[in-house]
């Protein structure tokens, strides 16, 4: 029996998506072999990877001037290869201006990241208050780019309005909302997401970059950081992760069978909206949030309880128990403590329940 999977990723798949790769596992696409065996240069693997980019341009209605790619090195190497491909110098260190919004962990390696190669200016910061909200965005001036962490797995919080940088780019790091509510992607110069929250298995990096942005890097940057060498050959510059991006391409079946992300995104509300009535109301859990900033795929709760001995005590206890239950992974992150549940496109509203359910009689 499967249980309700509240892993903030890799997360949970659609299960329909799960049945279907599992019936073409020896045979995709009446090609006699699975898309794992397949050359990913041949005739058999390239409709796959054209599918799969031709639908998530339509669901994501991604302009004509847009490139995606698909590359390897999770949303981490991102934070490499933004700087590197829009703020190097000729000399490693010695790189233009780059702004960035402190709002959550994440934030803060990509930030130490860019230093090595740009000259970063945090603009503005929510450390002050543990990342429970989204500071203001101070106006862009003359920044090579300027980044933003639209979605904040560990500490739940979104943008409630997207910055206007006017002609700095922006650059979005957009891992745990892709496909979760529409998204204007003609504000961006820069979106990129690790697949494995609503897209896919762990192993595939979505990049969708704005075709003026793909520039002759320095010499000294490594090929296969750079943007220019992958937009180049397709995504093939090297052996992509062939096997995730033909998973994707199953989810973004699903996604467009559903209704698309104007139909995800409802769904989506639906169940956040289940959770956060239901800690509003509670007398034991409650969300750190501040509400105006609240993300609608991870969201994190702690106890009221004052003692912090017997606070961990009683959180563990909790996700001890809900295990036992079949709802898993609701455990906070190592570094905030507390619980967390991670509500992504493939989490059903029976498992939100489900885990309210939980909660209530845990309450009692």
């Amino acid at each position: 029996m499967r249980v309700y999977n509240f892993s903030p990723g890799p997360s949970a798949l659609p299960v329909p998506v799960l049945e279907r790769a599992a019936s073409e596992m020896l045979d995709a696409n009446g090609t006699g072999q699975s898309v794992m065996e397949m050359s990913h240069r041949s005739k058999d693997f390239k409709p796959i990877i054209e599918k799969t980019e031709s639908l998530l341009r339509e669901l994501m209605g991604i302009p004509s001037n847009y490139k995606t790619l698909f590359l390897q090195g999770g949303a981490s190497l991102q934070f490499s290869m933004i700087p590197l491909n829009l703020a190097a110098g000729d000399l490693p260190g010695k790189g233009k201006k780059a702004a960035y919004i402190e709002t959550g962990i994440w934030a803060e390696k990509a930030i130490k990241e860019a230093s090595k190669y740009a000259t970063v200016e945090v603009k503005a910061s929510s450390k002050d208050k543990a990342y429970t909200y989204i500071p203001e965005a101070p106006s862009a001036s003359d920044e090579a780019y300027y980044h933003i962490t639209l979605n904040n797995t560990i500490v739940g919080t979104k943008w409630d309005k997207i910055p206007n940088t006017g002609s700095v780019p922006l650059v979005a790091d957009i891992s745990s909302c892709i496909l979760s509510e529409p998204l204007d992607v003609s504000k961006f110069g820069i979106l990129y997401a690790g697949a494995q929250k609503n897209l896919g298995p762990a192993g595939t990096t979505v990049v969708i970059i704005r075709e003026d942005l793909i520039r002759k890097t320095p010499d000294w940057v490594p090929s296969m950081l750079r943007y220019d060498t992958h937009a180049g050959e397709g995504s093939m510059y090297n052996t992509p992760p062939c096997y995730g991006i033909y998973i994707i391409g199953l989810v973004l079946e699903w996604v467009k069978k559903l209704g698309g992300v104007d139909t995800i995104a409802k769904l989506n509300r639906e169940k956040a909206a289940l959770l956060y009535n239901y800690l509003d109301a509670s007398k034991m859990f409650y969300s750190p949030v501040e509400k105006q900033f609240r993300s609608l795929m991870n969201i994190p709760f702690v106890t009221a309880e004052q003692d912090d001995a017997k606070k961990t005590e009683l959180e563990t206890r909790f996700v001890k128990e809900a295990a036992a239950e079949r709802l898993i992974n609701l455990a906070g992150h190592r570094l905030v403590g507390g619980m967390r549940a991670s509500i992504y496109n493939a989490m059903s509203i029976d498992g939100v329940k489900a885990l309210i359910s939980f909660m209530e009689k845990f309450e009692k």
